[in-house]
Order: structure tokens, then C-alpha cells, then sequence
């Protein structure tokens, strides 16, 4: 993956179109200080949640990946990482420690506008439970494309240390988009139900300390 452009960071104003269930839970699991904040690699472009300040998120290169340190939850993507017809998006993330409950962390394909209200695209997720997550947002909008959390022997959950790795694989080819977990195919969709043209990119919930290696875009 190459790098591109300086680093911008932009918000996410989604929290007046966000369900009261969603917004009692952030109340009860607020997001944390993070120490050294504000910082990401040249090229990285960063969107935090809920129009939170790129003060409160940690994105660093370290052993030959990047270190990513959370209070809200953010995207993360470079420019240039573009990719449509067939081609394959991969990244490994390791969870370093447990959340205070089950917190996800992935990658995402088809990424239209993202520093505007209408951004757009198609994220896959794991968590430290064991399950995974396909969904697409659309402005303020998601919606999930699969049946919501959905148990899968492929995902390694948590060991009692909190601790798990995984890597994450979508792969577009023809009209099939694969998403796989560890190199097994945990779901599949027609491309027509995924955002298959865009930037690719990485998706990291609030609250969660990862690091992050492999992220490869290969193009057929």
C-alpha cells in the first residue's frame, strides 16, 4: 500500500441520529484519555465518531505494523488505497488487552467521501467473543449485511489476558465478495449488497489498544 497525501482528520457529527439505547451504553462506557494523543503516520488519514478530537486517538508505526491506541472509535485509510474489480484487502490486528465489554476491530472496502456527511463504505469486524460482523453505513446510517454478531469457530476470541489475533480478508471477485477470518470464509455476499469500489482501510472500535500488521490491497 502506498502512501499518499498529509494526514487530515475529520468528524463524524452522527450522534444526534444515534439510538437511545446506542447512547446509553457510550454514557456507561465512556471514552478514554488517551495519553500522547493526535498522532498518525504520514499519509494516514483519520475520522473519529461522534465528532470526537484526533486528540483522543494514538496511531504510530511500530514493529514493522502500526500501534493503535483508542478513546473514540475511528477509521483510518490513506487516499491512494483505492480498489475496484477484482482484488483482495487483508489486515492482521491483535488485540492487547480486554475492553470493559466486547469491542470490534477490522477493515473496510468501498469508501466513498469520508471526510463528508455522505461517506460511505463496507466494514468487517471481529470481536474478542468469537464473532464477527459484516455492515455497511451510508452517511449516519448502518445497517448490517449479515444476521448481526454471528458466532464463528475461524474468529479467535480473547484468552483470559484479553489478548487475541486475527487477520481479516475481504476479497472481491466477480460478482462474490468473500470475508474471511484466519483464511476461512466466515460469509459471502453478492457484490451488488457491498461497497466493492472505493478506498479500503481500517476500522477500530473506542476504547481498544491494538496493533496492526499486513495490511495489504492486492489487485488482479
Amino acid at each position: 500500500m502506498s502512501l499518499s497525501r498529509p494526514t487530515v482528520f475529520a468528524g463524524l457529527l452522527a450522534t444526534a441520529f444515534a439510538a437511545p439505547a446506542v447512547l446509553a451504553c457510550q454514557d456507561h462506557d465512556p471514552d478514554q484519555a488517551v495519553s500522547g494523543g493526535g498522532q498518525l503516520p504520514a499519509g494516514w488519514e483519520a475520522r473519529t465518531d461522534r465528532g470526537r478530537g484526533a486528540d483522543q486517538i494514538k496511531f504510530v508505526a511500530a514493529d514493522n505494523g502500526y500501534h493503535v491506541t483508542l478513546g473514540p472509535a475511528a477509521i483510518f485509510y490513506r487516499s491512494g488505497d483505492s480498489a475496484s474489480g477484482t482484488y483482495r484487502v487483508e489486515a492482521t490486528l491483535s488485540q492487547l488487552m480486554a475492553p470493559s465489554h466486547p469491542e470490534s476491530y477490522g477493515i473496510f472496502v468501498g469508501g466513498k467521501d469520508l471526510s463528508s456527511d455522505g461517506q460511505q463504505y463496507t466494514y468487517f469486524l471481529v470481536r474478542g467473543d468469537g464473532k464477527f460482523l459484516v455492515k455497511r453505513r451510508t452517511g449516519a446510517t448502518t445497517s448490517p449485511i449479515n444476521d448481526g454478531w454471528t458466532a464463528h469457530s475461524a474468529v479467535k476470541a480473547a484468552n483470559a489476558e484479553g489478548k487475541s489475533t486475527n487477520t481479516l480478508t475481504i476479497a472481491v471477485s466477480g460478482d462474490k465478495v468473500s470475508f474471511m477470518v484466519n483464511g476461512t470464509e466466515v460469509y459471502s455476499a453478492p457484490a451488488a449488497e457491498v461497497d466493492v469500489a472505493g478506498i479500503a482501510g481500517l476500522r477500530i472500535n473506542h476504547n481498544l489498544d491494538v496493533t496492526v500488521s499486513g495490511v495489504t490491497i492486492s489487485r488482479s
